[in-house]
């Protein structure tokens, strides 16, 4: 055999629409990390399939992105419950038989339960939103990709799914479970021209983590608490999850990319013997 015959990196089209016509579902793709990417891939031609347990932001972004001449619907369903998922699964596959790109965005350390104090309520919760969920919509969606020729599927964790993290060791096993999960699934679903990958913020501003209240008075740190120099944002995660989901990365598969401004190459965690407690942005040094 030659160079010529082995199969060869598809070309691209468009390089200012990388998804165009592709059918992706966003879970949790309302706000926050979620919302960032439901527009941007929409900015590049994805018809977006938005789930989310709040209607109110879920038909903000639907309207958002259809007045910028994108395609979105929204499906309001907590990816926690499994009838509710096949019910939204359903609805989707209905339309469209085939779903190129899956983003698993859904997870939450709130209520935050230090261990020795937790119960099986709480961790019980912490495996429903940070796991079950993933599996969930990753089961609801796959067989359609795999009828579809293949997809991909990224998966945003945490970056304390890859390093320890002394604030809640079950939200940390999740978030690690959850890295793990990626990594096998592509393993097991390459040759079904399905990519999984997983990725794992920090240091990024949502409405679920709020560090720009959170640091005030302290704002020339950032320097100090992220490699980088600075705060993330939601469209540091969604340009990341853009990569993965397209053929930009058509040869990468398995991996978990720290999006974090270097906090984990940085360790990022920090010991405070004043407040008796584990920090990642010490205003102290």
């Amino acid at each position: 055999m030659t160079a010529f015959d082995y199969p060869q990196p598809a070309p691209i089209a468009d390089w200012n629409r990388l998804l165009d016509g592709r059918v992706a579902v966003v879970t949790g793709g309302g706000t926050g990390i979620g919302g960032s990417i439901s527009r941007l891939f929409a900015q590049h031609g994805a018809i977006i399939e938005l789930i989310d347990i709040d209607a109110s932001v879920a038909e903000e972004a639907v309207a958002e992105i259809r007045a910028a001449g994108g395609s979105a619907r929204a499906h309001i369903a907590d990816c926690r419950e499994w009838d509710q998922m096949q019910t939204v699964g359903d609805t989707i596959l209905a339309d469209h038989p085939y779903v190129q790109v899956l983003v698993n965005n859904v997870g939450d350390y709130r209520p935050l339960e230090r261990f020795r104090k937790s119960s099986p309520d709480s961790w019980k919760a912490m495996y429903d939103i940070n796991f079950f969920a993933m599996v969930a919509a990753t089961k609801t969606f796959l067989e359609s990709m795999i009828a579809g020729g293949g997809g991909s599927i990224v998966n945003v964790h945490s970056v304390e799914g890859m390093r320890g993290y002394p604030g809640d060791p079950i939200y940390g096993a999740m978030k690690a479970a959850s890295a793990k999960f990626s990594t096998d699934l592509a393993l097991s679903m390459g040759r079904n021209g399905i990519r999984v990958n997983g990725i794992g913020p920090d240091l990024t501003q949502t409405p679920q983590v709020d560090y720009i209240s959170t640091s005030v008075g302290s704002e020339h740190l950032w320097e100090a608490w992220a490699p980088v120099g600075r705060l993330g944002w939601p469209e540091d995660q969604a340009r990341v999850a853009l990569f993965l989901a397209s053929d930009l990365s058509a040869f990468v598969t398995g991996h978990n990319i720290p999006v974090d401004g270097g906090t984990k190459a940085g360790a990022g965690w920090f010991y405070s013997p004043n407040e008796e407690r584990f920090t990642n942005r010490p205003k102290g040094l």
